[in-house]
């Protein structure tokens, strides 16, 4: 009997590793490239279909916490994102070429893991199945989880299909920027880490051998001025948009919003969120401008940009006629252009049990954004968690939980939380993990964060060896 994974993204592909290192056989099945979603460009494995970025890599920030806990247990999205990282300041970011290559490689040379390129219509009911499908599963997929998801919803009202729309940033060319009106530096001067031996991807992101990339900085910033800002402002506001479809009920993760409908909410929005100034005082005139757009990126070579927080769904020419007064990018060369796509999610609290297992008498577990898991990080995290109980279920072991003071366990008790009538998508926070200590409540904020993070460490180690899931070596050679 072997296990069944659906979808070969980020949770897919982790779900798949961790089934087959627990010693189970695993086919993963990946429609593309024979059929490819909206927002897919390419038939790697492990695309990154938006940004290149895995976010914050301190342990005192829960996002870098988790991907420290998934390093632990021998993570493959997160060891090869470790081994393929590129300048991001305080953030791992990746060259995702390189990146989705060496997860690809990975699956391929793992004799426990079948690949196939086909569309699974059918769902298998002869061994233990995990839905990796990601965000945007076909109709008529669709149309299968609704049938999986009827039989399982509870009388309260669980079950419905939901959905929210989601955007991508712009991405530049190097070569077609206009640097003399920009300049080099990270947030509060914060250096860039990268690893300098790729043979060391489990390490931790500030214990890998790292090196600063340079002196002045990781990202470019563009300083604008009030009068630039003030157009920037109209133009989001008044160029043209792609509309909804009038079946669809437009709904955004709070956490991702078309930088548009930042610029709707309020003059100053952007001021206070992508666009803060904060820390990023021009080198060049010692003062800090009245907003800044920050471009990051998108691989190792540097030949090419993402503006950071431009994730958008306005049209294509409204694009170019936008981004394109901002100061350096008047001669622009676009390798892409912002794109707005659905994403699809269960009400997972209704649906799934501590497990992420479908409530009911089938193996059947789901992993990934689909769960409402939102994030790269978080949806591996969701395909570790999956893989490894689908695998003790297959083989006879007794079932597992992840520690509650982990940030693993904050990942399983947002999709656990039944105190909401409004379940929605969201990123691993500290406000998932356990209330503090009485005396802990008593000294600073990071200070708290960082006790938790030891905590949490502890815990993991102590549940790898438990369970036996030891971190092992990757076979890469990839620089």
């Amino acid at each position: 009997m072997r296990i069944t994974v659906v979808g070969g993204g980020l949770a897919g592909c982790e779900a798949a590793w961790q089934a087959a290192r627990h010693g189970a056989e695993v086919d993963l099945y990946e429609m593309r490239p024979l059929r490819s979603g909206p927002a897919h460009v390419t038939g790697n494995l492990a695309e990154l279909v938006c940004s290149n970025s895995f976010r914050g890599a301190a342990l005192e920030n829960a996002v870098g916490l988790l991907k420290e806990e998934l390093a632990l247990l021998g993570s493959l999205i997160v060891g090869s994102a470790r081994a393929t990282a590129v300048p991001a300041g305080g953030a791992l970011a990746v060259d995702r070429t390189r990146f989705s290559a060496l997860v690809e490689s990975e699956i391929a040379g793992n004799p426990r893991i079948r690949l196939h390129r086909e569309e699974l219509l059918a769902i298998p009911d002869d061994g233990p199945v995990i839905i990796a499908c990601g965000p945007l599963p076909t109709e008529t997929f669709l149309t299968t989880i609704d049938g999986l998801i009827a039989a399982a919803a509870d009388e309260s009202g669980g079950g419905a299909r939901l959905h929210y729309f989601d955007a991508a940033s712009p991405i530049v060319a190097a070569d077609s920027l206009d640097e003399s009106k920009m300049y080099r530096k990270s947030r509060y001067d914060k250096s860039s880490l990268v690893p300098r031996l790729a043979a060391a991807p489990l390490a931790r992101d500030d214990e890998i051998g790292l090196a600063r990339d340079d002196d002045e900085g990781d990202y470019l910033n563009i300083p604008l001025d009030k009068a630039q800002y003030e157009t920037l402002i109209n133009d989001l506001r008044t160029l043209e948009r792609h509309d909804a479809k009038a079946f669809e009920d437009t709904k955004y993760f709070e956490g991702c919003l078309p930088i548009e409908e930042m610029a709707d909410r309020g003059e100053e929005t952007l001021r206070f969120g992508p666009l803060k100034p904060v820390g990023l005082r021009d080198p060049r005139t010692g003062t800090t401008p009245y907003a800044v757009v920050q471009l990051r990126k998108e691989n190792a070579e540097g030949t090419a940009y993402n503006i950071v927080g431009f994730q958008t769904r306005l049209s294509w020419p409204a694009q170019r006629i936008a981004f394109g007064k901002l100061p350096g990018l008047e001669n622009a060369e676009w390798l892409r252009l912002g794109v707005m796509h659905r994403n699809t999610f269960i009400e997972s609290p209704r649906l799934l049990d501590e497990r992420l297992r479908l409530r009911g008498d089938r193996p059947l577990y789901f992993a990934g954004q689909i769960t409402g898991a939102e994030g790269y990080v978080e949806a591996a995290a969701c395909g570790m968690m999956t893989g490894t109980h689908a695998a003790r279920e297959l083989l006879g072991l007794p079932p597992t939980t992840y520690p509650r003071e982990s940030a693993l366990g904050a990942v399983v008790a947002h999709l656990q939380n039944r105190h909401t009538s409004d379940f929605q998508p969201a990123n691993v926070t500290w406000g998932a993990f356990p209330p503090p200590e009485p005396a802990a409540r008593k000294i600073g904020k990071k200070e708290r964060r960082r006790a938790a993070a030891q905590q949490a460490v502890a815990a993991i180690e102590r549940f790898s060896v438990e369970t036996d899931t030891a971190p092992v070596g990757y076979s890469t050679t990839a620089t």
